[in-house]
């Protein structure tokens, strides 16, 4: 890398570990304070967020996450056990009268199947996923396990445990940085990616780039897409990319 990427890469990465070093604080996952209190709640719920997990595909992220909320609602509590007694023919009865996702039958078969498998690998309780200060590795694999969720979305997952639940891990090597649109951008526009570069190259360039925690650009750079780096009228003098962007020089 020459020295203008490299100022980029350290930027990037110091920036992606004040947001790991950072306390913890409550995530709003969804519009839903008591929902997210729940999915906040690794503790007694950790089910609630590994389900979430696993509804987040093709709409829009808190309509996904609130999902196991609606769910709740159904069969008045937050427990495993209250889930637990729902047939999949339930399921799929709630799924389509409320509306709940694009894609409702093979959604509330994921649900269902996500339930299960919590009760028959884990023992009920979602939190042995993450357990004991495991690899990286072990922990995107176990996510990977469950019927419906992808790689993108284990590795999401396990980020933010690692990121924001602040959730010990022995290494995070495994962890890559996610095919985001808003961080594919940025990267991009930074000069790190090709115009017509793929989500494998992104993936490949983040370990180059940080090969100890290629997920460390998660963060920082979705807020920079997020907030002033968009698709349309991008904010360039309020980033804090700004000086060191192709674009501006």
């Amino acid at each position: 890398m020459g020295h203008s990427e490299n100022k980029i890469t350290d930027i990037l990465r110091k920036k992606g570990q004040q947001l790991i070093d950072q306390p913890y604080k409550k995530l709003e996952f969804t519009e839903n304070n008591e929902a997210d209190n729940v999915l906040n709640n690794l503790v007694d719920f950790p089910h609630m967020f590994v389900l979430a997990c696993i509804m987040d595909r093709q709409i829009n992220a808190s309509r996904a996450w609130i999902i196991p909320h609606e769910i709740s609602k159904e069969v008045n509590g937050y427990t495993m056990d209250k889930f637990l007694k729902l047939t999949l023919e339930e399921l799929n009865e709630i799924f389509h009268r409320k509306s709940l996702h694009r894609f409702n039958n093979k959604m509330s078969e994921y649900f269902y199947h996500g339930i299960q498998h919590i009760k028959n690998i884990y023992n009920g309780d979602a939190s042995k996923i993450w357990i004991g200060i495991p690899k990286s590795a072990t922990v995107v694999r176990r996510f990977i396990e469950f019927k419906g969720i992808s790689v993108k979305i284990s590795t999401m997952a396990t980020n933010s445990l690692a990121r924001d639940f602040k959730i010990p891990f022995s290494d995070h090597i495994s962890i890559d940085i996610s095919p985001d649109v808003h961080v594919k951008r940025v990267f991009k526009r930074l000069g790190l990616l090709s115009k017509s570069a793929s989500n494998e190259e992104l993936l490949y360039r983040a370990r180059e780039m940080n090969p100890l925690y290629p997920g460390i650009f998660d963060l920082s750079c979705w807020e920079i897409g997020r907030n002033w780096c968009r698709p349309r009228s991008p904010q360039c003098t309020k980033c804090y990319m700004s000086d060191y962007c192709p674009k501006n020089m």
